[in-house]
């Protein structure tokens, strides 16, 4: 008998705000994270100039100093978002069986800082510059790692890496394990730190990220007719998700069910979601399957709106698949407007900032929506919206064909403080 799964915690760091309380003024307000970041960046002849980076994050505010330095950034992120959810939660090391309690982590390409710094030592000093813990901060898996270590979590303990998809594939797969009984209480999301002169050398090499260079604040423009490309941020997403008995024993605040989870995999090519947007409806249509939710139930669509032309027109495609008639009357909005585009740290992020609207009762607007596009024609929300939120999906799609849509219900005390 499968059991209900419900998120008691949660553990933002955006480049709008470092835990939930900053986070939603952050979101709520409108205010961009997105400017100018060749100023530490070396991008001279990179085309891209702007970037959303977490500006006010200090580890050594909530790690040892030296255990900061042995984590790859990408894993002082997790660490901390973790920590934040735990105490959102209100968990303690004696609030939990360790052997029922686990973590899944989700990132996109790992530490990406760490080998550059590493390959850059190699070439420039040899070998024996190369750090000893190199392949320790490397590893897309120390996330989960550090974390069980940290909090001393020993049950389930798992890393995801389907690119954006990943944070979301992290909490649908933790519910899995909670529901089919293999743990009790798991902690999930993603996180991604990759802001650095390789990466955007490879994403402009593609075409995905925005030129909008003299108008940071602007670039991101999800399913807008003059969107031009996605902008790279950094950032960490972890939840706490318990059996819906464990948070009743101990009074624990609820933020919402995790009632349904879909994933699919488009097996079309391994940037681009084919046109008639099959993969992404088929996940919609698992997770509203297995909630037992109806296509007119749902009120709110996180999407994964990305700002790139192929992402949006198609995504638009699938909810309009997925849900029917339905899909004219529900409202989208995409975060990734103010936070831009935080790779694996994306479907933690976004399942958040899905949760915090639901509690709050007010969808955010979908920032820089201004021109609407005939290929994408369903209501995204151009201005925030107060409303109840009773049912919501969170999108995830990534590089490679994979997708992830989680499903959240309110539950009695959904959004109570």
């Amino acid at each position: 008998m499968r059991r209900r799964v419900v998120i008691t915690g949660i553990g933002p760091i955006t480049p709008i705000g470092t835990g939930k309380d900053a986070f939603w003024e952050g979101l709520s307000s409108g205010r961009s994270g997105v400017r100018r970041v060749d100023d530490v960046i070396d991008l001279t002849d990179i085309d891209v100039k702007i970037g959303a980076p977490v500006v006010d994050f200090d580890p050594t505010a909530h790690l040892d100093p030296k255990r900061a330095r042995h984590l790859d950034r990408s894993a002082q992120l997790a660490l901390v978002s973790a920590g934040l959810a735990l105490r959102d939660a209100g968990l303690g090391s004696g609030d939990y069986d360790p052997n029922r309690a686990g973590v899944v982590s989700g990132t996109g390409i790992g530490g990406m800082e760490t080998f550059v710094e590493n390959a850059r030592e190699l070439a420039d000093r040899g070998p024996r510059r190369v750090s000893p813990f190199f392949v320790t901060r490397l590893m897309p898996n120390a996330l989960a790692g550090e974390i069980s270590i940290e909090y001393g979590l020993r049950g389930v303990n798992f890393g995801v890496v389907s690119a954006c998809a990943s944070g979301s594939h992290a909490i649908g797969i933790a519910g899995e394990w909670i529901a089919g009984g293999l743990a009790d209480v798991v902690i999930a999301g993603g996180a991604e730190s990759v802001m650095l002169r390789i990466t955007y050398a490879g994403f402009t090499r593609i075409g995905a990220l925005s030129k909008r260079n003299d108008q940071p604040e602007r670039a991101s423009r999800p399913f807008d007719r003059d969107r031009d490309g996605f902008v790279m941020g950094e950032g960490a997403g972890f939840l706490v998700l318990e059996s819906a008995e464990e948070a009743e024993r101990r009074g624990a605040h609820v933020y919402a069910e995790l009632a349904g989870f879909g994933m699919t995999g488009d097996a079309f090519h391994i940037t681009s979601p084919a046109e008639d947007g099959d993969g992404a409806r088929r996940a919609i249509e698992m997770a509203l399957s297995r909630a037992g939710v109806g296509a007119a139930e749902i009120d709110y669509i996180n999407a994964h709106g990305t700002s790139t032309e192929p992402n949006d027109r198609i995504e638009t495609v699938a909810i309009k698949r997925a849900l029917g008639e339905a899909a004219r009357t529900v409202k989208i909005s995409s975060t990734k407007s103010q936070v831009g585009h935080l790779l694996g740290a994306a479907g933690g992020v976004e399942a958040i900032a899905t949760l915090l609207s639901m509690k709050h009762g007010l969808i955010p607007a979908t920032q820089n929506y201004e021109t609407s596009d005939p290929a994408c024609d369903l209501d995204y929300t151009a201005q925030s919206t107060p409303m109840e939120i009773r049912n919501a999906l969170s999108n995830s799609f990534g590089f490679g064909g994979q997708n992830a849509v989680l499903l959240f219900r309110r539950t009695p005390s959904g959004g109570a403080d």
